[in-house]
């Protein structure tokens, strides 16, 4: 196909603005499915793109999926991204491979919370796009208000490019302001555009909008400008004008329509054809490792060698399933790539074109192309080439896991699948990480949020058949001693034969930082030198496990001053173990404390929501350290103790309308305050 009727598109939007819906229409319209499935499975069947059984269950989009439809000669790529904010890792790897996407907003909701997150990915990759205002069969469904929202809260030039005949209820049609013609949609599935005249009532308002778009356009096109004030624009001048201002992200055409009740779809698809950019309108550059990592603009000619990117993996039950994008050249069964990371080569076996989780065999693809390959090992973000290149993308954004879960199984045999499982789910998602703590010994999940986790937890139990127990994680609480203690230990152990003898005498006192600290400082001979070795490893065995709650001790300086020894009985055990008892009879003495670990939480909020976010910092035993306002976001940096970060996801998206974004990290260890510390001890007595 040629590559100038290839459209690599994405859809995007807030959780429940109706993408998956539109979607289902597309696939409809575009004869590559012949019933129309819906989202939430109310007819026993789900949504086409929502393959995963979870999916259908939830009503919502887990993971992105691919499909390639052909609208009026045109190859469209799409893919369907989920919504939901802790599913953002895969909205992030499907924009990063895309030419040009849909914003779908809610004709009731407008710009909704995860609008603003959708709106940041676009921009970060430069990606164009077109907005489509759904759901305008709803009550209270207003088109130009979310217009005027995309303006105002997104910062996009919004301009309109159809009005509806009438809303809610009453939604009968479309009326496109290029062409001053009315549409209405009949058939079974809305499958019938009907092309009427103008309703007379809207011709004034049709006029007065239309010089509005027109007046927009002209801005990018001194030859429809002076055409216009001629009075003798024409059609495909506008459309060459709002083309070229998409294209280079100066404008938002908006369309509308309801892709439930099968209004505005056909439309829409025009508009992607029309004004979202070909491969080749699209500037993409790798960096060549043979050359200083200098930045290589790619070309999209199929005769190049070739250059794809893995933008998504899926383990499957013959192999992993790897989503390339092709940038540059053609990829054929059999021919011969190598992964710019590892340096392995590899050979192309089957090649598919994905549909949901339905392939299609293909024998090559070119350029603009997005294919999978089967049973090809490698990582997400790798870069494939073909000939002599040693190309490789740039990386795409990872947010840092901000929730974490600690997982239990409750039988041994367990063990191997849960593994599997981790190791799987954490290859094909960079957000969700799993470690195994040393002190607690729990496996620890960490993910984006609660639904993040709930999923893979649920995938775990039904994929796997693991029985998990899931509770929060343990916090790792640490001791240290307040106040310099001297000793004076003597070990004297006698029976028959052989005894033991050793004395040690010196100093405890706190090191002044985190780390524990032995210092020799005997002189004269008083303890030999082959001995002090035995002291060493005496100290640092007893602070595994502290005498005040069982946590471990940091912090804490021992200064071994003099000491005695006896010419048989001494040895190296015996000044190991004197070292031992002479902390273990002085530590309560030295006024030990617990610590607790203090994150550092950096919050981005829109500022109208900075109090609330404030106050739940002030609640949670936080502190703030700075804000920085720019323009209507601020970002609030915060210290907060671990213990009271299970749950702030929550907390946070709950006041700020799920807006809010925040990393943390860990910072330092500080004293538990002391009542927190007395019931604390009061429990573990218990």
């Amino acid at each position: 196909m040629d590559i100038k009727k290839i459209r690599n598109i994405g859809i995007s939007a807030h959780i429940d603005s109706g993408k998956t819906t539109l979607t289902e229409r597309i696939l409809y319209y575009c004869n590559k499915i012949y019933r129309i499935g819906e989202v939430r499975g109310k007819d026993g069947v789900g949504a086409t793109m929502d393959s995963m059984e979870l999916e259908k269950e939830r009503g919502i989009t887990i993971a992105s999926a691919a499909t390639n439809v052909i609208w009026k000669g045109y190859n469209l790529n799409i893919i369907d991204t989920p919504g939901h904010v802790d599913f953002t890792i895969e909205v992030e790897n499907a924009l990063r491979v895309l030419d040009g996407a849909v914003l779908v907003l809610c004709g009731v909701s407008g710009v909704q919370s995860q609008s603003f997150t959708v709106d940041r990915q676009l921009k970060r990759y430069k990606v164009p796009h077109i907005a489509f205002i759904n759901k305008l069969d709803r009550t209270g469904a207003d088109p130009e208000k979310v217009k005027d929202q995309l303006c105002e809260k997104l910062g996009h030039n919004a301009i309109l490019m159809q009005i509806p005949i009438g809303l809610g209820e009453n939604f009968e049609g479309i009326i496109d302001l290029i062409s001053r013609k009315a549409r209405y949609f009949t058939g079974p599935k809305g499958e019938q555009v009907k092309e009427t005249e103008i309703p007379a009532e809207y011709i004034d308002k049709i006029e007065e909008m239309r010089e509005e778009m027109i007046d927009a356009a002209s801005m990018f096109s001194d030859e429809l400008a002076e055409a216009f004030l001629e009075g003798n624009e024409t059609e495909e001048m506008i459309i060459e004008a709002i083309r070229n201002a998409t294209i280079a992200m100066e404008m938002t055409p908006v369309f509308m329509g309801s892709a439930f009740k099968n209004k505005g779809v056909q439309l829409l698809l025009d508009a992607v054809v029309r004004y979202l950019p070909d491969p080749t309108e699209i500037e993409n550059i790798a960096r060549d490792k043979d050359d200083e990592m200098r930045n290589i603009k790619l070309v999209s000619d199929p005769n190049l060698p070739a250059v794809a990117l893995a933008f998504k993996l899926e383990n499957q039950q013959y192999g992993q399933l790897t989503y390339l994008r092709i940038y540059q050249g053609t990829i054929a069964k059999g021919s011969d790539l190598m992964n710019a990371r590892t340096g392995n080569k590899i050979k192309v076996g089957r090649l598919v074109k994905m549909h949901a989780d339905n392939m299609e065999d293909t024998t090559s693809a070119s350029a603009g192309d997005i294919v999978a390959l089967f049973g090809v090992d490698c990582a997400l973000g790798d870069t494939f080439n073909g000939g002599n290149n040693n190309y490789t993308m740039r990386q795409s954004f990872v947010p840092k896991p901000i929730i974490s879960l600690a997982l239990g199984i409750k039988d041994s045999k367990d063990q191997d699948q849960l593994s599997k499982a981790l190791a799987r789910f954490t290859k094909e998602d960079p957000t969700f990480k799993t470690h195994v703590d040393e002190e607690t010994k729990e496996t620890i999940i960490l993910g984006m949020g609660e639904l993040h986790l709930n999923v893979y937890i649920e995938r775990m139990r039904r994929e796997y058949g693991v029985n998990l127990e899931v509770c929060e994680p343990q916090v790792s609480y640490r001791e240290t001693i307040t106040k310099a203690i001297e000793f004076d230990y003597i070990h004297k152990k006698q029976s028959g034969g052989r005894g033991q003898y050793a004395r040690v005498k010196g100093i405890l006192t706190h090191s002044g930082k985190d780390e524990n600290v032995f210092i020799d400082k005997v002189r004269g001979g008083n303890i030999p030198s082959q001995f002090i070795p035995g002291c060493e490893k005496g100290f640092f065995s007893v602070l595994e496990k502290g005498e005040l709650a069982g946590f471990p001790v940091v912090g804490v300086k021992m200064v071994l001053d003099d000491g005695d020894f006896h010419s048989v009985d001494s040895s190296q055990l015996a000044f190991e173990v004197a070292t031992r008892a002479a902390f273990k009879e002085n530590y309560r003495k030295a006024k030990p404390i617990i610590l607790e670990p203090v994150m550092k939480v950096s919050v981005e909020t829109p500022s109208e929501f900075r109090g609330n976010i404030m106050a739940i910092i002030n609640q949670n035993r936080g502190l703030v350290l700075d804000t920085v306002i720019d323009d209507n976001f601020t970002r609030i940096d915060s210290e907060m103790p671990l213990s009271e970060t299970f749950g702030l996801a929550t907390q946070f998206r709950s006041v700020t309308q799920g807006k809010a974004d925040f990393t943390m990290e860990f910072s330092e260890y500080k004293s538990l305050p002391k009542n927190l510390e007395e019931e604390f001890l009061k429990k573990r007595e218990k």
